[in-house]
């Protein structure tokens, strides 16, 4: 009889293009990943993987079966959203993907009060800067800075999120204005609007500091590191740092809130929205 597991393992394989990628998507070891992979192949008797090194690619035979078993799995997400429509009680588990920092700051207080009203509602927050697919069912409702251009999804605006650069007092009071060292994020960010803004108003001066993380950027800052663009949501209820440049025109981001059309009615997706709507407007 044909094992559909040992599918399953060569199709995440096939998505992440390692083995220790396919190993982390499916929380298992990357040698069992490996080893479904051979027993798939024993059982098709046909070559899939061309394994060459620490390189691994598909063969032409490879290409095909990983684009069929694309479409069972969008086939049996799809069951599975019809399965978790048809739910009317308010428990189970609900992820959410999020922004890290923006997740940590405004996204704990509506959760947590959402679970003292409901207490059978688990939460899993995907706090992750790559975007969870919610296609795949890696996160059940998103929170984007981005609004999504495709896919089958209901979108609401949340609200923005102004930007402002900030600095320690004591950097600004030492340093002249046309010595200033800013703080940035590194090249995984290059593209978006706050390294934009940021290079535009740098106008040439020098990038100090990268960081992937807006906490150590807002750590370097109050240390006196530089001048850095960071949210205004960030520096709620914190000291040690002043607004450094006086814009006419600060930088906004639309926040989105995100989730797959066939499940946005389901009662406990509907619950962790809602409370993510109110924890904005309050």
């Amino acid at each position: 009889m044909f094992d559909w597991e040992n599918l399953r393992y060569f199709s995440a394989l096939a998505q992440t293009g390692s083995l220790l990628g396919a190993a982390r998507l499916l929380d298992v070891e990357h040698a069992t990943v490996a080893r479904r992979v051979a027993s798939l192949e024993a059982q098709m008797d046909v070559k899939l993987v061309d394994r060459r090194g620490r390189r691994i690619s598909l063969t032409a035979e490879g290409q095909r079966v990983a684009a069929m078993a694309e479409r069972m799995g969008e086939e049996a997400r799809a069951i599975e959203r019809v399965s978790l429509a048809a739910g009317g009680r308010l428990a189970g588990d609900v992820k959410v993907s999020a922004p890290p920092t923006f997740a940590a700051a405004l996204l704990a207080g509506p959760l947590v009060e959402l679970r003292r009203n409901h207490p059978d509602i688990g939460i899993t927050i995907v706090g992750e800067t790559r975007y969870a697919s919610l296609d795949r069912r890696e996160a059940d409702i998103a929170v984007r800075m981005t609004k999504p251009e495709q896919g089958d999804f209901t979108i609401t605006k949340l609200g923005d999120v102004a930007f402002g650069f900030y600095a320690a007092p004591t950097y600004l009071a030492s340093v002249p204005e046309e010595d200033w060292n800013f703080i940035a994020y590194d090249e995984t960010m290059s593209s978006s609007p706050q390294s934009t803004r940021l290079l535009e108003v740098a106008n040439g001066r020098k990038l100090s500091i990268k960081a992937t993380t807006l906490e150590f950027q807002l750590s370097a800052a109050r240390a006196g590191g530089g001048v850095a663009l960071l949210p205004n949501f960030l520096l709620v209820g914190l000291d040690g740092l002043v607004k450094a440049v006086r814009e006419p025109k600060p930088l906004t981001r639309e926040v989105w809130l995100v989730v797959h059309s066939d499940i946005r009615n389901v009662p406990i997706i509907r619950a962790v929205m809602e409370a993510l709507k109110k924890s904005w407007s309050n």
